[in-house]
C-alpha cells in the first residue's frame, strides 16, 4: 500500500509565520489594534481591561492557537480574535448574571435594565478626558471648533455650517483628531 505524505494546507500560515508577521507591524497598525482592543472592550465587566483583551488575543497568535489564513492582513486577523473573545466574555458572563433576569407574575422572564445615567466615576472620566483633549488640540482652532461641537452634541453637518467648513476640510480635520487621539492613547467612549 502507497503511503501519502500527510496534506499541508498551504492556506494557512504557521504559527512562526504568523508570529514574524506580528513582530513586522509598524507603529501605525500597532495603534489601530489598540484602539481595536478599546473598542471591543467597552462594555465588558469593569476587570475586563482592553489590555488584557489585547494580551489574550496576543498570546493566542504566538502560541498558534488561533491559525491565520494567508492573505490575512494581521490587523484584520487579530481584531478577528479580539471579537471572538468579546463573544467569549459575553456568553461566560450571560451564563453566570442571573440576577440580570427576574420572572414577573405571570412568569416571563425579562431582562433587568441598569440605569442608564452614567455614574460619578464616569462623568468625572468624560470630563477629564474632555479637557485632555481640549488641551491637546489648544492650538488648532480647525479641530478644536470640531471638538467643541462634537462635545455639544451637534452632527457633522450642524458643525460643517457654524463653523464654514467644507466637507473636505472637515473630514480632514476629523482624521487628525483621530489620529492625534490614538497617538496619545485617548479614547472617545461611545455607549
Amino acid at each position: 500500500m502507497r503511503q501519502f505524505p500527510p496534506l499541508v494546507d498551504r492556506r494557512i500560515l504557521s504559527p512562526a509565520q504568523t508570529a514574524l508577521a506580528l513582530g513586522l507591524l509598524n507603529q501605525m497598525d500597532l495603534l489601530r489594534v489598540k484602539a481595536i482592543a478599546r473598542v471591543y472592550a467597552r462594555g465588558l465587566p469593569p476587570e475586563v481591561m482592553w489590555e488584557d483583551l489585547l494580551q489574550e488575543a496576543l498570546t493566542r497568535v504566538v502560541s498558534g492557537s488561533r491559525r491565520r489564513p494567508q492573505g490575512v492582513p494581521m490587523v484584520a486577523f487579530v481584531a478577528g480574535i479580539l471579537r471572538s473573545l468579546r463573544a467569549e466574555h459575553w456568553r461566560r458572563a450571560g451564563r453566570g448574571r442571573d440576577d440580570a433576569l427576574r420572572l414577573d407574575h405571570e412568569h416571563d422572564v425579562s431582562l433587568a435594565l441598569s440605569d442608564p445615567t452614567p455614574g460619578p466615576e464616569r462623568a468625572l472620566s468624560a470630563r477629564q478626558q474632555l479637557i485632555a483633549i481640549r488641551e491637546l488640540f489648544a492650538d488648532d482652532p480647525t479641530a478644536s471648533a470640531i471638538i467643541e461641537g462634537l462635545a455639544e452634541g451637534l452632527s457633522a453637518e450642524e458643525i460643517r455650517r457654524t463653523t464654514g467648513l467644507s466637507r473636505t476640510d472637515y473630514d480632514s480635520a476629523r482624521r487628525r483628531i483621530r489620529r492625534a487621539l490614538l497617538r496619545e492613547g485617548l479614547t472617545c467612549e461611545r455607549k
